[in-house]
C-alpha cells in the first residue's frame, strides 16, 4: 500500500511539473499593472489636494530662492 501511494504521489508530481504555469506570469502582470494604477491615482489625488500643493510650491519656492 505505502508504495503505491509513493508511485502516485510521483507521478502527481511529474504531471504537475510538466504542466509548467502557463498564464500565471500574465495574471501576475495584470494584478502589478492594476495595483500601480490605483497607487498612481491615490498619490495623484494626494498631490492635488489643496493644502499639499501648497506645501509643495512652498518648498520649490524656497529651493528656487535660495541666497547665494
Amino acid at each position: 500500500m505505502c508504495r503505491t501511494v509513493r508511485v502516485r504521489v510521483r507521478a502527481w508530481v511529474r504531471g504537475l511539473a510538466a504542466r509548467g504555469d502557463a498564464g500565471m506570469v500574465t495574471s501576475e502582470y495584470a494584478v502589478g499593472v492594476i495595483a500601480a494604477v490605483a497607487f498612481a491615482a491615490v498619490l495623484y489625488k494626494v498631490v492635488t489636494s489643496g493644502q499639499v500643493s501648497a506645501e509643495l510650491q512652498d518648498i520649490v519656492g524656497r529651493a528656487l530662492n535660495v541666497p547665494t
